[in-house]
Order: C-alpha cells, then structure tokens, then sequence
C-alpha cells in the first residue's frame, strides 16, 4: 500500500533508513546491504531524493554519503511516517501554538540571558540556518537543557548560536553578515533585556 503511495519499494526502504536515522550518514554499497536491494535501484533513487532535498550528500575517503535533511520542509511529517520509534502526539503538539509558548518558556528559564531569538525552521518563512541564537554569559548546561525541549517538540535537531554580548554587540555595529542575515529575515524575538532589537 504504501510502496504504491510513495512510487517504489526501494524509496520506501530508502525513507525507512533515513528517518529513523537522523543525523547519519550512509554510503551506497552500505545502503545496498542494509535495505537488501540492487545498486542501480538505489542510486536511481538516491538522485531523486536529492533533487527533492529530502537527503543531502557530502563526500569523505573518497566514498560519497547520504543523510537525510533535518530542516526539509516535510521532514517531520516524513519521519511522522515511516519512524519507528517517533512519538507522534508529541510532534502534533509541537505546531500548535502552545509549543511556542514551551519554547519561550524554556529559554527565558537560562539564567544571565540578554537576547534571545528564533529563526530558521521555528519561525514560518525563515530562510534562516540558525534556528535558535543565544546573547549573554550563559551556563552551556542551561543550554542544552532548553535546546532539548525544542528538539523534542521540533522532532529534529536545532542549529544554534551562543554569543557573549559583547561580541554580539560588535557583531550588530559593524553589520556583521551572519547577524544581518538573521535581522533581515522573519525571527521572532523571546527576550530581548536591553532592548538592542528595539534600538537597531
């Protein structure tokens, strides 16, 4: 049934694969061997789910690696799907408006935190690569712990940045691109104590 929704037995297999392991990188003879089908069958796909962009390639001792593409516009839909072991009522809780407030929730819980905004896959129309960006002199402990609610509510993992205000600060005098780019672009913005944002 569902090798007939998604075109082929071997895309299927290849989803399977990927899905249910994010952040891994196989390459093709390994791929072959783990969902048991033929090469020419595999590669075909693999094109296609690159042109897609559900996966993307890297290359490494001269071998070429397949991953799946965490901020995919359907990647949690996708691994809603074909994950094993995914909890898929916690993922619908997460585009509902309460997991924004979570989200905020848990950041504003990081003791000595001056700025802090969502950008990237959290923030609708965002072309953003960071997701999460941190200003202050903050414990990396409180961190993680605010970043894996996020990524648990998200289903993915969450690109961020921690910078010290001071660096910050100089970053948004001298117009820094990676600033920049976040700034000219949708972010949402979750603490902001010295109102900076405000004064740009």
């Amino acid at each position: 049934m569902i090798d007939a929704l998604f075109g082929s037995k071997t895309r299927v297999k290849l989803l399977h694969l990927f899905l249910n392991n994010p952040g891994q990188s196989f390459y093709v003879r390994e791929i072959t061997r783990k969902i048991d089908e033929q090469i020419n069958s595999v590669r075909r796909e693999l094109s296609n789910m690159l042109e897609v962009g559900v996966i993307t390639s890297d290359s490494a001792d001269n071998k070429l690696y397949y991953q799946v593409d965490q901020r995919y516009d359907y990647y949690v839909p996708l691994r809603a799907i074909f994950g094993d072991n995914v909890d898929q009522s916690h993922m619908v809780a997460a585009s509902s408006v309460g997991a924004a407030e979570e989200y905020s929730s848990a950041l504003r819980a990081i003791p000595a935190l001056t700025l802090a905004m969502l950008a990237g896959v959290l923030v609708k129309g965002s072309n953003s690569k960071i997701d999460v960006l941190l200003v202050g002199n903050v414990s990396p402990a409180k961190v993680k712990t605010a970043i894996k609610v996020i990524e648990a509510g998200e289903g993915r993992d969450i690109n961020y940045t921690v910078l010290s205000y001071d660096e910050f600060y100089y970053r948004l005098s001298v117009r820094d691109r990676f600033i920049t780019e976040i700034l000219n672009g949708k972010y949402a913005v979750v603490v902001d104590k010295d109102n900076v944002l405000g004064q740009k």
